[in-house]
């Protein structure tokens, strides 16, 4: 039986992320409260280093390395932001890192996964399995695998993210969070459990893949084919065991939401927030502005996951192109 991480695991990570994590800003938008009817709390993941919360849980579970594992290094398969994270941490604590990613991943984060010391070894995402070829490639090298999201040490670390988000806001009525594999939705139910108990936790995945809350109506785990979506840090197959057993025993409901919603979010942080947000750091909040009186005179928290976006295609998303 798995040994789900608690919120006691959150804490112990905001202690080793202190001084390398940033604590980035809760932002709000009268825009935004005014057009819902809604008092929102944008915690800007964004900000953080690499430019999204995956930062978190991969220098928590690479600090927790020994000797040993930190000579062999860290391995992981990620489309972008799990890659650039682990790339980012194995430099600052002092290791290699080998990264697994998609052929079509976005240029920027294939960039910058290889501008922080990486080695990236590329795959087709829709003909090749992705952890099977990373575990073999683990066990030729000796290294340690960091997967995206089922690992207690990265749900943890993803934790700590609510956890500031709280701390900072006060407590919520109702919590929205993107949902890919689920390490940031576990982690931000850990938190908002133990700080604002009766605050509603709502993860949120893209229409096309909607693995999650398939696998929370049918109380098991639902695999699908690769969804077709503009969030790619969300176009996972299907949630982890930590991180469905989190999910299907905090997380309130799971919703979706299309790609045009995600447009119109990232062209509102871009018009009235005057923040570059990715596609799938944009899911939170499409679906608390399609949520209707459930948010009108309540204290909304949205986690906006990241920014990394190749710019040109920003910018034909944007355009309508």
């Amino acid at each position: 039986m798995l040994t789900l991480p608690t919120y006691d695991d959150v804490i112990a990570a905001a202690a080793r992320l202190q001084g390398h994590a940033h604590r980035t800003p809760v932002l709000r938008s009268a825009t935004a409260d005014a057009r819902w009817g809604a008092q929102f709390f944008f915690k800007c993941e964004n900000f953080q280093r690499m430019g999204a919360f995956k930062f978190r849980g991969a220098f928590n579970a690479l600090a927790r390395f020994d000797d040993a594992q930190r000579r062999a290094g860290a391995i992981a398969f990620s489309s972008g932001n799990h890659a650039q994270a682990v790339a980012l941490a194995a430099r600052l604590i002092g290791m290699p890192a080998l990264i697994v990613m998609p052929t079509d991943a976005p240029a920027a984060k294939l960039a910058a996964t290889r501008g922080y010391g990486a080695e990236v070894v590329l795959y087709d995402r829709f003909t090749e399995d992705r952890e099977a070829l990373t575990r073999r490639l683990a066990l030729e090298r000796g290294m340690t695998l960091i997967p995206p999201y089922d690992h207690p040490d990265v749900i943890a670390g993803q934790g700590t993210a609510a956890k500031e988000l709280i701390e900072e806001a006060g407590p919520l009525d109702a919590l929205y969070v993107c949902l890919g594999g689920g390490g940031l939705t576990g982690g931000s139910a850990l938190s908002a459990r133990a700080l604002a108990p009766a605050c509603r936790i709502y993860g949120v995945e893209p229409e096309a893949g909607n693995d999650g809350q398939q696998s929370l109506r049918a109380g098991r785990i639902v695999h699908i084919e690769t969804p077709r979506t503009i969030a790619d840090g969300a176009q996972t197959q299907h949630l982890g065991d930590y991180t469905f057993g989190i999910i299907r025993r905090d997380v309130d409901d799971i919703l979706t939401v299309g790609d045009a919603q995600l447009v119109e979010g990232m062209r509102f942080f871009a018009e009235r927030m005057k923040m570059v947000v990715e596609p799938t750091g944009c899911l939170a909040f499409a679906a608390a502005c399609a949520a209707g009186d459930a948010v009108k005179g309540r204290r909304v928290g949205v986690i906006v996951s990241g920014g990394n976006v190749d710019l040109v295609r920003y910018a034909a998303l944007l355009a309508g192109d």
